[in-house]
């Protein structure tokens, strides 16, 4: 698995911890939640920053764009002259015989 997208599956699972350490930190009386709230944006900062740097450790995509493994895109559809209007046509022929 690719250490980015296992680093962004992992933010919101790790902030929920740190918001339960710090609940029980306040039940214990050890540290009050009003000055232990700091530390979910610590939290999110180093998460933030470790997803920065294993972006920059991944090799970088295709000239021709990326796409993820076995995607193959399928080409634009043109529509066929002629085809628009006689699909109209067909589709106001039908209201009518309602």
């Amino acid at each position: 698995m690719n250490q980015y997208l296992l680093l962004r599956r992992l933010r919101g699972p790790l902030i929920l911890v740190t918001i339960g350490v710090m609940a029980l930190l306040n039940q214990y009386d050890v540290l009050s939640f009003g000055r232990s709230w700091p530390l979910i944006l610590i939290v999110i900062g180093i998460l933030m920053l470790a997803e920065r740097i294993s972006l920059t450790q991944m090799p970088p995509p295709p000239p021709g764009g990326y796409y993820p493994q076995g995607y193959v895109p399928s080409p634009p559809v043109q529509p066929v002259a002629g085809q628009a209007e006689s699909n109209y046509a067909a589709q106001s022929q039908e209201e009518g015989k309602h």
